[in-house]
């Protein structure tokens, strides 16, 4: 019998949820053409530097998906769904404070951890919890029974988690046992024909339309599938000349003349989707649902808690600059902006300590070894700044960026907002419910891996490299808190 690793399951799986939103939403079918056709015309004018963030065979194949669950159990099912493929929890991210829009969830991304699994297959989950103890959104009469409406659903069935839970412990499942892993989790993400509750979803639906679509009916789906583009300028605008509908703006950094950094997101807006409800008399009757939407990425440099630091401040500028001008193009203000107060070069980022890079020794071919858990603190991509400036300096060592992979929460919550039929309804004096990531993996019995940390151990390591092959002592310095 054949066995499938768990590397090989997670392609399987993401061309199995590519392959079923394509059908259900086929606008995204033309978002993955624009794309490939961005990145071929962006390697055509730029060769190899356009690999500079990753090969093409990579970016053509990258997708992250976003799903939405309503209780800590049906994340926790999910957990071992796509640990079951080697995806594992990064990161924490509170959407109930978000600018512009807040949002009722927290979320966390589920991804591989390692440099080389993400080079095998990068896809990653976007997954988000509603919170219905918090108050500021739900008053303790509709928590009750959104909860009891919850707890009584069943998103994924037994045999889907008894399979997973094989292939997390033996790392991945024998031919039959895959394929059958493969059917039940494609079809547990499908958009279901269940009539839904019309007046069940627009109580829930005047709160937010996040509530709605996750607490509003008995199943669970694929919110968005995004693929990664090398130029997301171009693809704004080639979407827009086909005719596609998209969001007002690119989320994320502005362009400009310097570095890639963090994500830029945009999406084509949420379609109107033909559903059947069912009134309160019982009766059936047909109408149309916009939570769905397409959404497209392009990926830059991650950076230190420093570097983060300095992007939210760069980000606050360009809201009091917009606020200030708004005749101006936001677009113009930000590079502008951006210009004066981000360094113009990989080389400053490293130098600032403000970005995350890995080492190598100019023309060894050397790859960094491996780091699973990225536990290893908070350290930037420096070292001991005289030696590894001369070494940087004298062509001996070169950069590679570290690509972020991860996300933000300003532009998740754009995203979302964006393709939203009407504004959040919220409390601002009444008690929110405190979470965080300690509470999440304790609810999930999965330790919840902070994105920095492991971007500063796959940089720490190819220092460790470096040392070893020169025989020097390049001592990493602390960056950000």
């Amino acid at each position: 019998m054949t066995f499938v690793d768990r590397t090989s399951l997670r392609a399987r799986l993401a061309v199995r949820l590519s392959e079923l939103y394509g059908r259900e939403v086929p606008a995204y079918r033309t978002l993955v053409e624009v794309a490939q056709e961005v990145n071929e015309r962006v390697l055509a004018a730029n060769g190899s530097t356009a690999e500079r963030f990753g090969s093409l065979e990579r970016v053509t194949a990258e997708r992250h998906g976003a799903v939405r669950v309503g209780t800590p159990a049906e994340l926790s099912q999910l957990a071992r769904i796509f640990g079951a493929v080697g995806m594992y929890p990064v990161g924490f991210y509170d959407l109930r404070d978000a600018h512009p829009q807040p949002i009722p969830v927290i979320s966390t991304a589920f991804r591989p951890l390692d440099r080389d699994e993400l080079a095998a297959n990068p896809f990653r989950v976007f997954t988000s919890m509603l919170v219905p103890q918090d108050r500021r959104f739900f008053d303790a009469d509709l928590e009750a029974r959104l909860t009891r409406f919850l707890e009584a659903r069943t998103l994924f069935p037994a045999e889907l988690l008894e399979l997973a839970d094989r292939s997390e412990a033996g790392d991945g499942l024998g031919t039959d046992d895959a394929d059958r892993f493969l059917d039940l989790a494609t079809a547990s993400f499908a958009l279901s024909a269940e009539p839904v509750d019309r007046a069940w979803y627009a109580e829930l639906g005047a709160i937010s339309g996040v509530a709605a679509d996750i607490g509003g009916v008995t199943t669970t789906h694929i919110n968005h599938l995004t693929p990664r583009v090398l130029d997301i300028d171009d693809l704004y605008r080639s979407m827009t000349e086909r005719g596609i509908e998209m969001i007002d703006a690119i989320q994320g950094p502005p362009a400009w003349d310097g570095p890639e950094v963090l994500l830029r997101q945009t999406s084509f807006r949420a379609l109107a989707e033909p559903r059947r409800f069912r009134d309160p008399d019982g009766t059936l009757t047909d109408g149309t649902l916009r939570v769905r939407f397409g959404e497209v990425e392009a990926r830059g440099i991650a950076l230190t808690p420093l570097g983060r630091a300095r992007y939210d401040e760069l980000m606050l500028k360009v809201e009091e600059a917009v606020a200030g001008d708004p005749g101006r193009p936001r677009q113009e203000l930000a590079a502008g902006i951006w210009s004066v107060g981000m360094p113009s070069t990989e080389r400053e980022l490293e130098r600032q300590g403000l970005a995350y890079f890995s080492y190598h020794l100019a023309g060894s071919g050397w790859a960094p070894p491996r780091t699973r858990t990225g536990r290893g603190g908070h350290a930037g991509s420096g070292a001991a700044p005289a030696e590894l400036d001369r070494l940087l300096d004298d062509g001996s060592v070169i950069l590679r960026p570290i690509v972020y992979e991860d996300f933000l929460p300003r532009s998740a919550a754009g995203i979302f907002s964006s393709n939203l039929s009407r504004d959040t309804t919220m409390d601002e004096s009444a008690d929110h419910a405190p979470r965080d990531a300690t509470w999440l993996a304790e609810r999930i019995n999965r330790h919840i891996h902070v994105p920095e940390e492991t971007y500063a151990a796959e940089s720490h390591a190819s220092l460790r490299a470096i040392e070893a092959a020169l025989g020097l002592t390049i001592s990493p310095r602390r960056i950000g808190n």
